[in-house]
């Protein structure tokens, strides 16, 4: 992992310790598009106490976690997932992780035990930037940039994701993982 690259579809955005914005305190955010015209991802560590099945009219029998995705347009749901061998029609934003696909199937795999949590998140809004806002972010430093493998990404959990990522950077990147939710009580 490194932090001196550029954000890019498929990278990780990092939330710096004191960011300030509560919507991304501690946030980690896969992004999925980030152009000219603007970008958008979704926040990997912000879980809700929601689950698929209470979102949808069809029953799903698994108890799959919704994640808050980000505080933009939090009435749609959007999934990414590692198995583009089972879900068809989604488009790859990193090596090994997929944006979307054939939701019919995947409700369908997700009945029959055939997919499970260990491949698949679900979200609930999306993190998004207007043309050059992020870019603007960047420049003053808000967010650490950084990459990860699908491996981590699906495996790490969400209450560790944060911190996990920051250590595996290692360097300057591991003590900020220590730094306190709020330095006024050390």
């Amino acid at each position: 992992m490194s932090a001196s690259m550029n954000v890019a579809k498929g990278s990780l955005l990092i939330a710096k310790p004191f960011l300030g914005d509560p919507n991304f305190e501690r946030g980690v955010i896969l992004m999925c598009e980030h152009n000219e015209q603007g970008s958008f991802g979704f926040v990997l560590n912000q879980t809700t106490e929601l689950y698929l099945g209470d979102v949808l009219e069809e029953t799903i029998y698994q108890d799959i976690t919704l994640h808050l995705g980000g505080p933009v347009e939090k009435n749609t749901l959007h999934f990414i997932h590692r198995r583009p061998d089972l879900i068809h029609g989604g488009a790859e934003i990193m090596d090994g992780v997929y944006w979307g696909g054939d939701f019919t199937s995947v409700k369908t795999l997700l009945n029959i035990n055939t997919l499970g949590q260990q491949d698949i998140r679900f979200f609930i809004g999306y993190s998004g930037w207007g043309g050059g806002q992020l870019d603007d972010e960047l420049e003053q430093d808000s967010w650490i940039i950084t990459n990860t493998t699908s491996d981590f990404l699906f495996s790490t959990p969400p209450s560790n994701f944060w911190r996990e990522v920051l250590r595996n950077m290692g360097g300057e990147y591991k003590s900020i993982a220590h730094y306190p939710i709020d330095p006024r009580l050390n």
